[in-house]
């Protein structure tokens, strides 16, 4: 989903779909880069029944990519162009920016963040919420709403991690527990134990 998201906001930010929106374009290119090394990587390292799902997703977005992008060519020109793309991307936004929710329904569940790491949660915070600014003063919804999603969801988030993330840590066995001392046990009293010539004497 990340990839698809890249690749259409990529495409929205394109001169001749949306002006003065390089920086879109730029960025989003970048990460569309960053995401088809980490699926080529996968699908190298993967296992064989991993490696035909990821194919398949895979072939997937490239798919829904170049048909967004040929129907907006073919179909739609000036401001309408824009408007399609935008739509677009934006719905793929909202469902990147929502696919960790099951991880969060997860936490909640458990108890744990085992599965929620921080810096995750903190860089869709802040991803979401620069995206969203940048879209509030560039006036451009398409990219303010979906940002603003997501800036929401980080939120949540780190809500989540805060309250959850020490209560998955084990106890740490109590100083003050009698029975051990210096990694070995205290003899019970009344049993019996040798002594030096071999007798056996009564612990008291």
């Amino acid at each position: 989903m990340t990839l698809l998201n890249c690749l259409l906001s990529a495409w929205y930010g394109l001169p001749f779909v949306s002006k003065n929106n390089i920086l879109v374009s730029t960025i989003n290119g970048t990460g569309s880069a960053i995401e088809i090394i980490y699926v080529l990587i996968f699908l190298l390292f993967a296992p064989k029944k991993e490696k035909a799902k990821i194919f398949g997703l895979f072939m997937l977005v490239l798919t829904v990519f170049a048909a967004v992008a040929l129907v907006s060519l073919l179909a739609f020109h000036g401001n309408a162009r824009k408007i399609f793309c935008g739509f677009a991307a934006t719905i793929f936004s909202i469902i990147m920016y929502a696919s960790p929710l099951s991880i969060m329904r997860m936490v909640i569940k458990t108890k744990s963040v085992e599965f929620m790491p921080f810096f995750l949660s903190l860089f869709v915070f802040l991803c979401g919420t620069s995206w969203f600014v940048f879209g509030l003063l560039g006036r451009d919804p398409f990219v303010a709403v979906p940002n603003g999603f997501g800036c929401g969801l980080g939120t949540m988030q780190l809500i989540l991690y805060f309250i959850y993330h020490k209560k998955g840590e084990p106890e740490k066995p109590s100083a003050a527990n009698g029975s051990v001392e210096m990694g070995q046990e205290k003899p019970l009293e009344g049993t019996k134990m040798a002594n030096g010539n071999g007798a056996l004497v009564e612990q008291v």
